[in-house]
């Protein structure tokens, strides 16, 4: 066995995860900068609503795009490597993104820069490396890393709209560009060692051959499939919420703040369900949080006064924060840990194509109708679409009443 082992819940692994936390926590302003800017990128460029979602759309199909790549990077060098190329697409993506002359070049600016480069280096890479270096407490680990994305989403939207209210968009933009190289490349060389695996090692984890009664691919493709759905219903609320509360006559603010209060609702999620991944396993939790996620869509659609909203956003964030951190809990748990990085990589980019379509297509379902209504319908169909592919894995198993599963 690696010497390495040793290290296992060490101070050296909780020191990996609160750098990894703090990491997310940056970097995750690279996905809601643009939807605290939407309703003013709308206006300067004279953009439709579905138009001003592309930008948004295109971070999550760059970070689709890279988070493979990211993943075989962090699987044969570790998780620096990632983090200093993301450091750099963050600085990159949002200084030339605060130049753009049309909605066009600035939706190319964060697709391939703050997604292909800045984004996909984070997420997925992280989540696989603190997965490796935790066993009993791996679920919360994970969530406690993954809950730096919602934190992230708690702290950067009020922060953004109080600069783009006092020295505009473009401005705001070139100064986060900054702040993120100069604080990601420090914070990468507290994750330098790697976790390496030997032979025996990676053929002793417990990962039973054909889990499920079916190939690794198999069960791969599923979950990447289960990962689109949810994220399609996942985009409506968190891509439209400051949209469609301008719609409502709430004005943007209040719309900074219901996004605040849910992703900062999602934290307490995350953490929430990481304990019940360590007592009860990956599929049974994403169970749970799909079915939460897809009650909290329908609350969305009679209710839409001030207070309401306030309240529903809340719910939301805790039903469904806990969603994606699942999927690494389920990777660690049917796959070999030499390829978390890999396998990882391949769901969150299904979850970040789910994202992204439900970003684009909200908005197109919205100048359709003027309504969000339908758009959240879609949202709702597409959530049953994930609850289906996790009972039917469960099914496999044998494990829909089973909550006594022990995992590794």
């Amino acid at each position: 066995m690696s010497s390495q082992s040793n290290e296992i819940e060490s101070r050296h692994a909780w020191i990996r995860l609160a750098t990894s936390f703090a990491l997310l926590t940056i970097g995750g302003v690279g996905m809601y900068a643009v939807i605290v800017a939407m309703p003013v990128i709308e206006l300067e460029f004279e953009a439709t609503r579905s138009q001003a979602s592309v930008p948004y759309s295109m971070i999550m199909l760059g970070w689709a795009a890279g988070t493979i790549a990211m993943g075989r990077l962090f699987d044969r060098f570790g998780i620096q490597v990632p983090v200093i190329i993301g450091a750099f697409g963050f600085g990159a993506g949002f200084a030339l993104s605060s130049m753009a002359s049309s909605i066009w070049t600035f939706a190319l600016g964060h697709g391939l820069l703050i997604g292909l480069l800045g984004t996909s280096s984070l997420f997925a890479p992280l989540l696989a490396d603190v997965s490796q270096w935790f066993d009993r407490r791996r679920g919360i680990a994970i969530a406690m890393v993954a809950s730096g994305q919602y934190v992230a989403g708690a702290v950067w939207p009020p922060i953004i709209h109080h600069f783009i209210e006092t020295i505009g968009w473009r401005g705001t933009y070139m100064g986060i560009g900054v702040f993120c190289t100069a604080t990601l490349i420090p914070l990468s060389f507290v994750l330098r060692r790697r976790r390496t695996f030997d032979t025996n090692e990676d053929a002793a984890a417990d990962v039973a051959p054909y889990p499920l009664g079916m190939s690794d691919n198999s069960i791969q493709l599923l979950l990447c499939a289960a990962g689109v759905g949810c994220c399609i219903a996942m985009a409506m609320p968190q891509v439209h919420l400051v949209s469609m509360c301008v719609g409502l006559g709430f004005g943007p603010a209040r719309g900074a703040e219901m996004l605040a209060l849910m992703l900062g609702c999602g934290v307490v999620s995350r953490l929430g369900f990481g304990l019940l991944m360590d007592r009860i396993g990956g599929l049974q939790t994403l169970l749970i949080a799909s079915g939460l996620q897809c009650l909290a869509l329908f609350f969305f659609l009679p209710f839409r006064g001030l207070t309401a909203m306030y309240i529903v956003s809340a719910l939301f964030g805790l039903f469904q924060g806990g969603l994606v951190p699942c999927y690494a809990m389920i990777v660690r748990e049917y796959f070999k840990p030499s390829e978390a990085g890999m396998r990882m990589g391949l769901i969150i980019m299904a979850t970040l194509v789910g994202m992204a379509l439900g970003g684009w297509l909200s908005g197109a379902i919205y100048d359709w109708t003027r309504s969000y209504t339908a758009a959240f319908v879609n949202g709702i169909a597409w959530n049953f679409v994930n609850i289906g592919i996790v009972i039917y894995l469960l099914s496999k198993r044998g494990l829909m009443f089973n909550f006594r599963t022990v995992t590794t």
